[in-house]
């Protein structure tokens, strides 16, 4: 069972390195990855929260499948952005309100290597370029200012302390 990293771990300031064996090592990290997810509660996992630097993350909103995505690259986003409150499996217990844009087109591998591009809106496009914010190593409060980044973080300590 894969443990999921918290606020803290280097490995979630620095960028993922790409798959290139697509090899059983890659499936059986696929497997754990959704396992982890799903007992963690979450939507989204990318594979620098489980200490594995490789440019790897899964979804599975309600109302979709699972869904992998192997060294992803955003091909568009929609210049219409969508505030909406986000939580992260790093940063338990914190929900802040962010705007990302509305929609995503994005090309990736499957854990069998096979490439495909998918086009995604709502919640699925939100979880989709926050777990690709993973791999670049931007937590989603690197996206707030300054100032709300320091009361968001001063939130998420109080939160440890309970």
């Amino acid at each position: 069972m894969l443990e999921i990293v918290t606020y803290g771990n280097e490995i979630l300031n620095q960028k993922a390195q790409g798959v290139t064996d697509f090899g059983p090592e890659v499936s059986t990290l696929v497997a754990e990855m959704l396992e982890a997810m799903r007992i963690g509660k979450g939507i989204g996992l990318a594979a620098p929260q489980v200490a594995s630097a490789l440019r790897v993350f899964v979804t599975h909103v309600e109302e979709d499948k699972p869904r992998v995505f192997i060294n992803p690259e955003i091909v568009l986003t929609s210049q219409e952005e969508i505030e909406f409150e986000e939580g992260c499996l790093s940063l338990p217990g914190l929900y802040l309100s962010l705007k990302r844009p509305e929609s995503v087109r994005i090309q990736a591998w499957n854990e069998k290597g096979k490439p495909f591009s998918i086009e995604a809106s709502g919640i699925l496009a939100r979880v989709m370029l926050h777990e690709y914010d993973h791999l670049e190593g931007v937590l989603f409060i690197d996206r707030l200012s300054p100032a709300r980044r320091e009361r968001a973080l001063a939130h998420y300590r109080r939160l440890l302390r309970m």
